[in-house]
């Protein structure tokens, strides 16, 4: 079992509304079982099971299907770090030129918009055995991508069959070896596994019209676990939302599960439900945006996200197959909390010095006939209008650069006049003056 977790109940009414919303996922779900928890500031603070859980709900072991995908991420990720990959390198730096769909780059692979099949060729994967990369390989041979690179998202397990076999030739080692010495040790995930480990869940299809029962495989699925293989438990996973919000020195920084966070492909009939990073999905909800991953194998269901701003997170594991959305599961969930023990914001803090590079700059600047309040918050120089954060800066070396909002990555050019006074502000061609529309 995973070390103990720091445990701050919340109050007992907000529990019960939480097991009422738990109990109804099970009973309209028609779920043999379902276990959940919540965080806040990476502090368990609720854990509840329904139905018949077969054993603590804490550590009792489930299949957890495609959050996989984002420890096979985290490991891609750390080449990256580790200065061994870039993200646009092939995989066939890896695997070879004659590997189906190497000629993708590892961010392709990650966003899911290289445009490879949905799944491998032949029988349905989840629900047998898997062999070999080089089976994989061979039996992809003839396979053809659905879009062009880069042309659209669509997610492809397959996709992550591939980065899984990049991460085991760089490390030589197996892609569960590497996964389990470099990410799940450091982070304490001892009861994450490759195979099931008692106590754990039965997988079940549940008969849509009968409600009986029939046992799902526990598959060995080979060459394509990196999607979707593995098992794990609240306690893991609530620590792994830890991890998700604050990063880990001996895995990977924080400012990198932010760009693993940032959006980048979606599925156009969805509209604004849903983004997808590098391995992390993202879903409304909470301050605005949840991050992390829904999974699924057969006779299992689960979710893990974390809502970054609020420092909040949710895990909800099941054993039944029958369409429990769990996301949006997980959103209310978060929302219940909020809506009754709404988080406390961090105090403000008097400015003890300003940034001599600021001094000049805070105060009120025209964008045309708009103004935009300059004022420093600690290291950043924050920019307001009507009272509403637009843009944020930081001084970097020599240069004041966006770090929030539409300005990110942007240059705010101090312009001086000949007496050395400031003339005016250059934000990327756009003109800020102290008088609406001003010299």
């Amino acid at each position: 079992m995973s070390a103990p977790l720091s445990v701050v109940r919340i109050a007992p009414l907000t529990e019960r509304r939480l097991l009422a919303r738990l109990a109804a996922v099970q009973v309209e779900g028609r779920l043999p079982s379902v276990v959940a928890a919540l965080l806040r500031e990476g502090r368990l603070v609720w854990s509840a099971g329904y139905g018949d859980v077969p054993g603590d709900p804490l550590d009792v072991q489930y299949r957890i299907g495609s959050i996989t995908k984002t420890f096979t991420a985290v490991l891609v990720m750390q080449l990256v770090v580790d200065g061994v990959a870039s993200l646009e390198d092939r995989a066939s730096r890896w695997l070879g030129a004659d590997v189906p769909f190497a000629d993708r780059s590892l961010r392709e692979l990650l966003v899911h918009d290289g445009g490879l099949p949905a799944e491998p060729a032949g029988e349905w994967w989840e629900r047998r055995d898997g062999g070999s990369f080089e089976e994989l390989a061979a039996s992809n041979a003839s396979a053809h991508g659905v879009f062009g690179r880069g042309e659209r998202f669509h997610y492809s397990n397959l996709g992550y069959g591939l980065l899984g076999e990049v991460v085991a030739q760089v490390h030589g080692q197996s892609w569960w070896e590497a996964l389990r010495t470099r990410v799940l040790a450091p982070l304490g995930m001892n009861r994450t596994t490759y195979e099931p480990l008692k106590p754990h869940a039965q997988g079940f299809s549940v008969h849509p019209y009968a409600g009986t029962l029939s046992p799902e495989p526990h598959t060995d699925t080979g060459a394509m676990a990196p999607a979707g293989q593995l098992w794990s438990t609240l306690s893991d996973l609530t620590g792994y939302t830890r991890f998700l919000l604050d990063g880990h020195p001996d895995v990977l920084p924080r400012d990198m599960l932010g760009l693993m966070a940032t959006p980048r492909a979606g599925t156009p009939g969805a509209g604004l439900t849903q983004a997808h990073g590098l391995g992390l999905q993202l879903w409304p909800g909470g301050s605005g945006t949840l991050v992390g991953h829904t999974g699924s194998m057969p006779g299992f269901v689960a979710g893990c996200f974390v809502d970054p701003q609020r420092r909040t997170g949710a895990v909800m594991l099941c054993n039944g197959t029958t369409g429990v959305r769990t996301a949006s599961t997980l959103a209310g969930m978060l929302e219940e909390m909020e809506t009754w023990e709404p988080t406390v914001p961090a105090p403000w803090r008097p400015t003890v010095a300003v940034p001599a590079e600021y001094a000049e700059l805070l105060g009120v600047w025209h964008w045309g006939n708009t103004p935009h309040v300059f004022s420093a918050e600690g290291a950043d120089l924050v920019v307001r209008v009507n009272g509403a954060e637009q843009y944020r800066y930081r001084f970097d070396g020599d240069r004041i650069v966006g770090i929030w909002g539409y300005q990110a990555g942007e240059q705010l050019r101090v312009v001086r006049s000949e007496s050395g006074s400031v003339s005016h502000l250059d934000l990327a061609t756009f003109r800020l003056t102290r008088e609406p529309y001003g010299a």
